[in-house]
């Protein structure tokens, strides 16, 4: 079975298209891909940024409205509030099979997953 050929760049081809980008030759980094058949999604992104160019890089501009703001706030602090509850439910959980394992030593039972078998069928 043959592995699938990995396509490298020499350090000479990346700056030229950096450069390309730079001077405007080039128009953005699609017109990059196209023009010399780079495949990769971000294999032009990782060569601004590895050449410190990311002023290069199209910006991604949010534009909401207010109430939109306002939701996403709100969202967030349900999910901050949401964490902490199950951070307490997870440390209760802990804590209560700590005292079962205590319980059922100081009672002397050993098998602690039939006890509470026991305990679920007179509920």
């Amino acid at each position: 079975m043959a592995g699938a050929s990995v396509l490298r760049y020499s350090e000479g081809f990346k700056i030229q298209v950096v450069r390309e980008l730079e001077s405007g030759e080039l128009s953005n980094i699609a017109e990059a891909n196209r023009r010399y058949g780079i495949t990769g999604a971000t294999t032009v992104n990782n060569w601004l940024k590895k050449y410190g160019r990311e002023d290069i890089l199209p910006r991604v501009i949010r534009v909401e409205k207010p109430d939109e703001r306002d939701r996403f706030k709100q969202l967030q602090a349900e999910n901050d509030r949401l964490k902490r509850a199950l951070a307490d439910e997870h440390l209760r959980a802990s804590l209560n099979a700590s005292w079962l394992e205590e319980a059922c030593a100081e009672f002397g039972v050993s098998d602690i997953e039939a006890f509470k078998k026991k305990l679920d069928g007179k509920r």
